[in-house]
C-alpha cells in the first residue's frame, strides 16, 4: 500500500511539473502538410495507446502486490494471535502451578 501511495505522490508532482513547463511557440513553425498532420497524429494516438497500456499493467501490480500485502499482515496478524493465546495459555498454567503450590502450603 505504501508503494503504491508513493507512486500516486510522484506522478502529482510529475503532473504538476509538466503543467508548468512553458508552452512551446508553434506561431513560428512552418505550417504542417496534411501527411505530416496525419503522421503526427498517429504517433501521439500510438503513444496513448502505450501509455493506457503502461498504466493498465501498472494497476495490475499494484493490484498484485495490495493483495500480497494483505495476505502478509493477515499472516502476520494470525502468528500475533497464536502469540498471544500461547502466552495466555501459559500464564493460566502457571497461575494453575501457584494455586496447587498453595493449596499444597495450607493444607
Amino acid at each position: 500500500m505504501n508503494k503504491l501511495i508513493a507512486t500516486l505522490i510522484a506522478g502529482l508532482f510529475a503532473s504538476a511539473a509538466f503543467a508548468q513547463a512553458p508552452a512551446t511557440d508553434t506561431t513560428t513553425s512552418a505550417p504542417q502538410t496534411k501527411a505530416e498532420a496525419k503522421a503526427e497524429h498517429k504517433a501521439v494516438k500510438a503513444d496513448a495507446k502505450a501509455d493506457k497500456k503502461e498504466a493498465k499493467a501498472d494497476a495490475k501490480a499494484d493490484k498484485k502486490e495490495a493483495k500480497a500485502d494483505a495476505k502478509a499482515d493477515k499472516a502476520e496478524a494470525k502468528a500475533h494471535t497464536k502469540k498471544v493465546k500461547a502466552h495466555a495459555d501459559a500464564m493460566e498454567k502457571k497461575a494453575d502451578a501457584q494455586a496447587d503450590v498453595n493449596a499444597a502450603a495450607h493444607k
